[in-house]
């Protein structure tokens, strides 16, 4: 694309252009600014001739509404994508300054938390890296979710600034903004014979967007990534400022500020749940406005739009996007009920995330119809229409069956069924959990719908979780089969030659080394904890949550220890345990979860007598720049929830991919991976799901029986409230009343010596460091399945309606 020296010459005026500055007397940040402005220079051409050919095209366009899009830094992926990396780096070295330095000055975008945004940026890399037209719709969250302190062991939410600067990658587009309106009242207008409905009194928002490249992977590709930012379309109450009531006077900017602050406000109270609801809709109405609007500008007819225009609602927050598409459709271009519906569904698809009640949304009428009076007017109508249509339908249904399918009752909106009712598609993330959403949780659904309900399993970004995190992997990678598997990465099938080769799995085993190296340094310069590169590193770094069981994990921990202060010459290899994730500001246990790891590890790792055996370290504010250190580094994947209750998982087809072996329950995507490495290449323990369905349907687990009647279990449970962790009196006393006194829901009692002996199975493997490299060369051959590549392939054929292009080797 460019030359050395023109690439010298361009970087001196974008930052002269940037900072007026030259290049010895900038700091490391104007620096960065300089490259990522001519990096925006270099892809904005890309940009705008994809962008006119995707408008001069009748080609088929998916629009990806998300409330989450985790992208990671963009400076180092979009070099490499632009294939300016070695170029670049050159150019730094020969000015003395290491190119690392410049992506370290990069902040991490606050756009997300856990699996569901990491998949939406997969999925739009993806889109672009296979030459589709597919973007993205979300909130440009200025706060995002918060960045996680320990302070005394326990979670500190400390506000994410990620934008206290500047964001270098977006354009904002005043000119484009668009009125979301909350609010207000519906008048209804006779003209002719039928009713008109007109919007009133209501208060308006201005969604502001900000674009971002989403680059192809050396393909000349660029799609966009849309974030919505709220104004208020009022300046300062200057009457009330000079008042000097400053509070006043800002007021209705700070109200309407706040839509687009922070990543899922606590809901646990009413305004917060106001909060949210208010940001859910401000996504939904203005992601559709916007593909409305192109549409017309595009010359598409709305009646057969869904021939042109694809979307995707991933899980249930964007799930207005339905009855705001009826909306404006009906309101604002003057089709009828039947026509905007048929469009409606035909155009929409849904992605279902969860198999936990609780975390499929629900509204509270009386709120949702006073801040959204016409959205609520369509939904009420979609629900008796719906209703109605299964009443007088051929197949009999239940009355049981007719609450349960009802989008309202009992005063609430169930927004999982308005995003069945309103979609063509409905996707699980893996076999498990689709077969769970048709056999059970849904199964009042699937029994109408049977034609909607399809499985895509997840995937993730091989480019940059192999390419990208684990250099010295892939470079010997290209060495053995070529490199092929960089944009087809099932050819990592291939390195299933080598497995019996001793050089080539002393090799693995010598990248797997320096990168635990690497991590041990992070270790010690942000935790001043020093653990023993030699030691198995076992990794558990997700969302803390019950259901995840990092507290079953932590509790084997305090076994082992247990164990080792009993007897120090116990024949255990070193184990170093690293624990990563946040907990949501409200979520008490998962919280005091924290708080128990930290606990455990202040005693473990001051403990002299047990010979550094044992190490636990709780790394904080985990993100994706800090997964690309950990997640190469691995020895062991820690994939341990409760079977049944993880919808998929995309860490654990990371952790593979870069050798770990899994240790997983048979929940989610473990089940796949297991699969394709077969039983001998992962740590499979704990109860599968007909056991824990059991369980559930004949209500007979019985914590009590298991903790009184284990010796082991007792021993291990009772040292939360006995003084053994020096604990102030009943300081975990909510966690042991969770198993105990609660029905320990997640089967940590249950599933605990099964997990025992899998620990003491993983010690057994890693003492052959032969075949311990060969399981983990095995893990990575078979991960290439698991690419967001394959996935998206999969999304376009047989749920989109886009053609995916031809694969070049």
């Amino acid at each position: 694309m460019t030359t050395k020296e023109a690439f010298a010459q361009e970087y001196e005026k974008s930052l002269y252009a940037i900072a007026g500055k030259g290049f010895e007397e900038s700091d490391i940040k104007e620096k960065y600014y300089a490259l990522g402005n001519l990096i925006k220079s270099y892809s904005g051409e890309l940009w705008h001739k994809t962008r006119k050919k995707q408008n001069a095209s009748s080609e088929k366009s998916v629009y990806y509404f998300s409330m989450e899009f985790l992208t990671g830094k963009f400076m180092k992926k979009n070099l490499e994508y632009l294939g300016l990396f070695d170029l670049a780096e050159e150019f730094f070295e020969s000015k003395g300054v290491c190119l690392g330095d410049l992506f370290d000055a990069e902040e991490e975008p606050g756009l997300g938390n856990g699996g569901l945004g990491r998949l939406a940026a997969a999925f739009l890399d993806s889109l672009s890296s296979l030459g589709m037209p597919g973007h993205g719709y979300g909130i440009r969250y200025e706060k995002g979710l918060f960045r996680q302190g320990i302070k005394n062991g326990y979670q500190e939410e400390i506000p994410d600034n990620w934008l206290v600067d500047r964001n270098i990658w977006e354009h904002k587009r005043y000119s484009e903004k668009l009125e979301v309106r909350f609010g207000g009242r519906i008048d209804y207008i006779l003209k002719g014979d039928k009713y008109t409905f007109k919007h009133a009194d209501y208060n308006v928002v201005y969604a502001i967007p900000y674009d971002t490249p989403v680059l192809g992977y050396k393909n000349q590709n660029v799609n966009n990534l849309r974030l919505w930012g709220a104004e208020s379309p009022e300046d300062l109450d200057l009457k009330e400022f000079s008042k000097g009531n400053l509070c006043g006077a800002f007021n209705k900017i700070d109200e309407t500020k706040s839509i687009s602050q922070v990543l899922y406000p606590d809901d646990s109270y009413y305004e917060g749940k106001k909060l949210r609801l208010k940001q859910e809709y401000f996504l939904v109405s203005a992601g559709i406005q916007d593909v409305v609007r192109n549409a017309v500008k595009n010359g598409i007819d709305l009646k057969s739009m869904d021939e042109y225009i694809a979307i995707h609602i991933n899980d249930t927050h964007p799930a207005m996007a339905i009855p705001e598409l009826m909306r404006v459709l009906m309101d604002e271009h003057g089709l009828e009920w039947e026509d905007a519906w048929e469009i409606t569904v035909k155009t929409c698809a849904f992605t279902n995330h969860t198999l936990l009640q609780e975390a499929m949304e629900k509204w509270d009428v009386n709120l949702f119809r006073e801040l959204l009076p016409r959205v609520w007017q369509i939904v009420e109508e979609i629900n008796n229409r719906f209703l109605n249509k299964i009443r007088n339908g051929e197949k009999a249904v239940s009355l049981t069956d007719i609450e349960k399918l009802s989008i309202i009752s009992h005063n609430t909106i169930h927004m999982v069924n308005l995003a069945i009712v309103g979609s063509h598609s409905i996707n699980g993330v893996a076999k498990l959990h689709s077969d769970l959403l048709k056999d059970r949780e849904l199964n009042h659904f699937y029994r109408i719908f049977p034609e909607k309900f399809n499985n895509k399993t997840n995937g993730i970004i091989h480019r940059h979780w192999l390419l990208s995190a684990n250099k010295g992997l892939a470079d010997l990678i290209r060495d053995l089969i070529g490199t092929g598997f960089e944009r087809n990465p099932i050819e990592l099938k291939k390195l299933l030659e080598f497995t019996e080769d001793s050089q080539v799995l002393n090799k693995v085993e010598s990248i797997k080394h320096n990168n635990k190296i690497r991590l041990a340094k992070y270790i010690f310069d942000t935790k001043g904890i020093k653990v023993n590169p030699y030691s198995i590193f076992d990794i558990h770094a997700k969302r803390i949550h019950e259901y995840k069981r990092q507290f079953l994990n932590i509790l084997h921990v305090i076994y082992l220890y247990d164990l080792l202060k009993n007897n120090p010459n116990l024949d255990i290899l070193p184990r170093t345990f690293i624990f990563a994730g946040k907990a949501a500001p409200g979520y008490y246990l998962a919280k005091e979860i924290i708080k128990l790891i930290n606990r455990v590890a202040d005693i473990v790792n001051n403990d002299l007598t047990i010979k550094d055996k044992l190490k636990v370290v709780f790394l904080e504010n985990y993100n994706v720049s800090l997964a690309s250190l950990m997640i190469p580094a691995a020895n062991v994947s820690e994939q341990i929830s409760t079977t049944t209750k993880e919808a998929s998982g995309t860490s654990n087809m990371k952790y593979m991919m870069n050798g770990a072996i899994t240790l997983a329950t048979l929940d989610g995507a473990n089940i796949e991976i297991r699969d394709e490495v077969g039983d001998d290449n992962i740590v499979i323990f704990g109860l599968n799901d007909y056991e824990v369905n059991a369980y559930y349907r004949d209500r007979n687990y019985d914590p009590v029986k298991i903790y009184t009647e284990n010796k082991r279990i007792k021993n291990t449970v009772d040292k939360l409230l006995n003084g053994y962790l020096g604990d102030a009196f009943g300081e975990f006393q909510p966690l042991y009343d969770s198993l105990i006194k609660h029905g320990d829901q997640f089967f940590v009692l249950g599933d605990f010596d099964s997990y025992a002996t899998a620990q003491k199975r993983i010690n057994t493997l890693y003492k052959d460091s032969q075949n311990w490299s060969k399981m983990s060369l095995v893990n990575t051959a078979g991960s290439g399945v698991f690419s967001s590549d394959y996935t998206i392939e999969r999304y376009a054929k047989e749920i989109w309606g886009v053609g995916a292009p031809e694969r070049k080797d």
